[in-house]
């Protein structure tokens, strides 16, 4: 089982708890959990990256084990502490502006 933490305004239009918990098969990649996710709450295409391109949303970024995993690849597998469901995969709203 991954656990996932989402953003409060993505737990809204989820209608979820603050982490769920998605079952991956194989290794999973930050585009194995997304489609997991969007699977089980099809209210949150879209919100998390763009539908036509699948490229992560601007305001959007993805962390785990302490480390910033926005700009890594989609098909990177993620940490195995991750893997194993000992560590979160964060998924957080950026803030921007002064």
């Amino acid at each position: 089982m991954i656990r996932v933490v989402l953003p409060a305004h993505l737990r809204t239009l989820a209608h979820s708890k603050h982490e769920v918990e998605l079952e991956i098969i194989g290794h999973p990649t930050q585009r194995s959990v997304i489609d997991a996710l969007e699977a089980r709450y099809p209210a949150l295409r879209g919100t998390i990256r763009d539908p036509a391109t699948e490229k992560r949303r601007p305001f959007v970024r993805f962390f785990a084990c302490e480390k910033d995993l926005s700009h890594e690849s989609p098909d990177e597998p993620l940490p195995d502490a991750v893997a194993g469901g000992a560590e979160p995969f964060f998924i957080v709203g950026a803030m921007a502006g002064g």
